[in-house]
C-alpha cells in the first residue's frame, strides 16, 4: 500500500471510511466574474464524526497556484482531501478567480491574485451550505455548522489567514482590510507567507503589493501553522524558512507549530499525486501531515478528542518523527 493512501484507521484508531467526491458542483454567483464551482467530499459511512455520528465537520480548502494546468483548482490537493474525508470531513474545495483553470483576462478586476476574491469564495460556501447539502448524495443536514475549519497552502494559506484573522492594507485604496469569519473555529496554514515589509523580496513587492502589509497581531482562532524546514521561498521572501513561521511566532496563540524536517515549498507532494513541480517528493510525510492535520482539527472542534496528542506521538516524536511540534 503506498505510504499516501488513507490507512483503515486514525491516529486515534478509528476505522476510516470510503469516500464521496462530487464535482465539479456549480453556484450561481452573479456578482463574481464567473460562477463559483466546488468540489465535495465526504465520508461514505456515519460512523467517524464524533458526537451524533450524523453531523460532519468541515473543511473549507483553499488551493494555491503553481505551474500545473489543474491543481490550483477543485481537482487539486487529492493527498490531504482523501485522508481527510475518509476520516470524518467534509471537505470543500472552490476554484478561485486565480486558477489557470478558468484563464481570466488579466484586467479582470482582483486579478492576478483575487486576494479578496479568494476569502469572500470562502464566506460564500459558508452562507449556502443548503444549496452545497442539496446538491450532494446523502449530504442533507449533514454540513456541522458550528464545526467549520479552513486550511490552506501558500496562496491558499494567505487566504486562510485573512479568515482566521490576519491583516492587510489594500494598495488600491490604502484602507485596513479585515475579512476574519468568526463562524470557522480553526484553521491549518501550510507553507503560507510570512510578514510584509522588507521580509518582501522587491520583485514581489511590486508585482504583489497586498503582501508587504501582511500581519498577524490579531490572528486570534485557533490554527496549526506547518512549514517546511527547507522551504526558503526565495522568490518571496529574503528571510528564508523562518518567514513561514510567522502565522505562528507573530500571532496570538493558541497555536502549534509544524516543522517538517528536510521539507521545501510542496511539503512532500500535497498538492496533488506524482506532481512533476514537487521538488521535495515524499508520500510517507504527506501521509503523516494529512493525519496530523486531521487530527489537531479535531481536537481542536471537539474538546474532549485526543488525536491530536496521539498524532504528534506517532509521526512528530522520537528518532523517526518527520517533523516536530510546538505550541502557545
Amino acid at each position: 500500500m503506498p505510504a499516501s493512501t488513507p490507512r483503515t484507521t486514525d491516529a486515534a484508531g478509528r476505522p476510516s471510511s470510503p469516500v464521496l467526491s462530487v464535482a465539479p458542483l456549480m453556484l450561481p454567483t452573479p456578482d463574481r466574474a464567473v460562477d463559483l464551482e466546488l468540489r465535495v467530499s465526504l465520508p461514505l459511512t456515519a460512523a467517524q464524526a464524533p458526537g451524533d455520528g450524523n453531523r460532519l465537520p468541515v473543511i473549507l480548502l483553499s488551493h494555491g497556484q503553481g505551474h500545473s494546468n489543474n491543481l490550483s483548482s477543485l481537482n487539486g490537493y487529492a493527498p490531504l482531501v482523501a485522508l481527510w474525508a475518509a476520516h470524518g470531513f467534509a471537505v470543500i474545495q472552490p476554484t478561485h478567480l486565480s486558477s489557470t483553470t478558468l484563464d481570466l483576462p488579466p484586467e479582470t478586476p482582483g486579478a492576478p491574485m483575487h486576494w479578496r476574491s479568494r476569502a469572500e469564495d470562502m464566506a460564500r460556501l459558508i452562507d449556502r451550505f443548503d444549496e452545497i447539502e442539496a446538491a450532494v448524495p446523502g449530504l442533507a443536514g449533514r454540513l456541522d455548522r458550528e464545526r467549520i475549519a479552513v486550511a490552506g497552502h501558500s496562496m491558499g494559506a494567505h487566504t486562510a489567514g485573512l479568515l482566521l484573522g490576519a491583516s492587510l492594507t489594500d494598495p488600491d485604496d490604502g484602507t485596513e482590510v479585515n475579512l476574519a469569519d468568526p463562524r470557522i473555529k480553526a484553521g491549518v496554514v501550510l507553507a503560507g507567507p510570512g510578514r510584509g515589509g522588507d521580509a518582501i523580496t522587491p520583485p514581489m513587492a511590486e508585482a504583489l503589493p497586498f503582501l508587504t502589509t501582511t500581519g498577524f497581531s490579531r490572528m486570534a482562532t485557533p490554527t496549526l501553522v506547518v512549514r517546511g524546514e527547507k522551504d526558503a521561498s526565495g522568490h518571496l521572501t529574503v528571510m528564508g524558512p523562518d518567514w513561514h513561521a510567522d502565522p505562528y511566532t507573530l500571532a496570538p496563540g493558541p497555536k502549534s507549530l509544524l516543522t517538517l524536517f528536510e521539507a521545501e515549498h510542496g511539503l512532500g507532494g500535497i498538492s496533488g499525486y506524482d506532481v512533476a513541480e514537487t521538488t521535495d517528493e515524499n508520500p510517507a510525510r504527506v501521509a503523516a501531515l494529512a493525519h496530523l492535520t486531521s487530527a489537531y482539527l479535531r481536537s481542536v472542534l471537539y474538546a474532549d478528542d485526543s488525536a491530536w496528542r496521539k498524532a504528534v506521538e506517532a509521526h512528530a516524536s522520537g528518532p523517526d518523527a518527520f517533523g516536530r511540534v510546538e505550541s502557545k
